[in-house]
């Protein structure tokens, strides 16, 4: 059996979602696993279509650079 998974790259793009929060992290996954848009994320979750927008792009700068930095400190986003 030919397995193309990478176990680094795995734990890697696990510990970068893990790291968004939680809102923006729900709203990630929802878009990119559950395929929803962002109309049926904001039904759901009583926010805002611009809202869903805006914390879905937040997510995906968040995601990249977490998985470009693996040891970026968590505590920072607190003093943003």
């Amino acid at each position: 059996m030919n397995d193309n998974h990478d176990p680094t790259l795995i734990a890697r793009l696990e510990d970068a979602l893990l790291r968004l929060p939680r809102i923006q992290r729900d709203i990630f996954l929802a878009i990119r696993l559950d395929a929803l848009s962002y109309g049926e994320i904001a039904e759901r979750t009583g926010l805002t279509k611009w809202q869903v927008e805006r914390l879905f792009a937040k997510a995906l700068g968040n995601f990249s650079r977490n998985l470009r930095d693996p040891l970026r400190q968590r505590w920072r986003r607190w003093f943003r």
